[in-house]
């Protein structure tokens, strides 16, 4: 297959045009790794390669920009790449490719998911959920876990804001309801409660 034209479109795109009237969308620095130019020819099998090495640079930087706007885990981003029409070969090379190089780390994204939900006042369980929902492996739940913030005075706040009667068991039923939608155990909140409830009869 002989290649009619080279056609830069932005500062790294390039369509490379075939005499068969197909095109390739490819990036600048395929076209210039392959050498490429007006009246090439390519046997099917390099033809095929340049297909595989066009469509992984042009995921690769797809995926660069995706995480320059926000953390990702490794799962969201080759999700988010194939909803965008990118095939699996090349999500799954743009992913391997950003962790080799550091770009992605699932085990620092996930104590920064920790750190993120324990400064807004939530528990342990909240952060395995995320974490679990962000496609993150579940062998780094429990060192995020390990290391996230004491929450203890966002928890105590908590119940101060809402348990204006520390004797009312409807009260006490709520905000017990709330917390653990919020990801604290069981034990975390009676513990909570019953010290809250010890300092509010001592105050007066």
């Amino acid at each position: 297959m002989t290649i009619t034209a080279l056609r830069q479109t932005s500062s790294d795109r390039v369509t490379v045009a075939l005499e068969d009237g197909s095109e390739i969308k490819s990036s600048l620095g395929v076209v210039t790794d392959w050498r490429l130019f007006t009246g090439k020819t390519l046997d099917e099998e390099e033809l095929a390669a340049l297909k595989r090495d066009s469509s992984r640079s042009l995921a690769r930087d797809r995926a660069l920009e995706l995480i320059s706007r926000r953390l990702m885990s490794q799962k969201e981003v080759r999700d988010k790449l194939m909803q965008k029409g990118v095939d699996e070969d090349a999500a799954d090379y743009s992913v391997s490719w950003l962790s080799d190089h550091g770009f992605l780390n699932d085990e620092s994204y996930a104590a920064a998911i920790a750190r993120h939900y324990a400064a807004k006042g939530y528990g342990a369980g909240r952060v395995r959920s995320e974490l679990s929902r962000r496609g993150v492996d579940r062998e780094l739940w429990d060192e995020a876990v390990e290391h996230m913030p004491e929450t203890d005075g966002k928890l105590e706040k908590f119940i101060s804001a809402r348990l204006k009667d520390p004797t009312d068991r409807d009260q006490i039923r709520k905000v017990s309801a709330a917390l653990f939608r919020r990801g604290y155990s069981w034990e975390e909140i009676r513990t909570a409660l019953r010290r809250y409830t010890d300092e509010s009869i001592e105050d007066e």
